[in-house]
């Protein structure tokens, strides 16, 4: 198998992740054609990672998610109208949601500007493949976490707790369905088989809500810290505040998440401590 890597970043351990090769640029229609080549399958996972950011930057976050998806897209339109698309979405797209857990047929109100790109990109990919015959399919990604993440909730909560503070966001009680990177990567394998031009959604979850009180007192634990978190009661913009995917649907293909959120929990924290910094 021979995978090619295109994106922003420098990619050190690129072989370890098994890529035959990386080009370190822009997702564009031009630098698509020139590294690509005729691939069989195409995993689109460049894009807005933040929430947050989106919230403060929307522009930004719209070129970085919308128009790279438009990029890759025409791209397949143009050169590789033969291969799978798989895009991974989000499942901020249902944004606050009347009842858990969220199926695939949930109504679409995202309340970000993060959401509301992911959603754009998903239309952009079934406009695709109904006008011009791609093979496509979305997966609408949760809370995704495992060692290597310098971001969102985990990985500013270790650097707190390991430097004494115990003040966090929001009220403790808001629930996030966590999956390991192991299994997100799993799923898009298996995603893959299943793209065509209806192109289908499918639903990426653990298929579990978990407290973020629960999360944070699990690496208190993990990490060797006393100490118990301290929250604000504070709504951040943009953050619904329950998540809990329906995974049936991907489960009906055969695949399992199989890495328990406390086992992933410890993972990352060892991690951590063996020098994340």
């Amino acid at each position: 198998m021979h995978v090619t890597g295109i994106g922003r970043g420098e990619f050190a351990e690129r072989e370890k992740f098994g890529f035959s090769e990386w080009h370190q640029c822009e997702v564009t229609l031009d630098t698509l054609t020139q590294h690509a080549g005729r691939p069989d399958v195409i995993v689109h996972c460049a894009g807005g990672s933040s929430v947050g950011l989106s919230v403060q930057q929307p522009y930004h976050d719209f070129i970085q998610t919308v128009d790279t998806a438009a990029q890759v897209l025409e791209f397949m339109r143009l050169c590789a109208p033969t291969a799978r698309l798989v895009y991974p979405s989000s499942g901020a797209v249902y944004g606050r949601v009347a009842q858990l857990p969220i199926t695939e047929e949930a109504s679409l109100q995202p309340i970000s500007p993060y959401g509301v790109h992911k959603l754009m990109a998903e239309q952009l990919c079934k406009s695709y493949a109904e006008n011009y015959g791609l093979s496509l399919i979305v997966v609408r990604l949760f809370s995704v976490y495992g060692k290597g993440l310098r971001k969102q909730l985990l990985w500013d909560a270790c650097q707190k707790i390991t430097a004494g503070r115990n003040d966090f966001f929001g009220s403790g009680s808001e629930t996030r369905d966590w999956l390991h990177v192991s299994d997100a990567a799993a799923l898009l394998m298996v995603a893959a088989e299943h793209a065509d031009v209806a192109c289908p959604i499918v639903n990426g979850g653990a298929g579990m809500g978990v407290t973020v009180q629960k999360v944070l007192m699990e690496l208190y634990d993990a990490l060797g810290q006393l100490g118990r978190p301290e929250f604000n009661d504070a709504i951040r913009a943009g953050d619904p505040a329950h998540f809990q995917a329906d995974i049936r649907h991907a489960q009906g293909w055969g695949w399992q998440p199989r890495i328990s959120w406390q086992e992933g929990l410890r993972e990352y924290a060892a991690w951590f401590r063996e020098g994340a910094l």
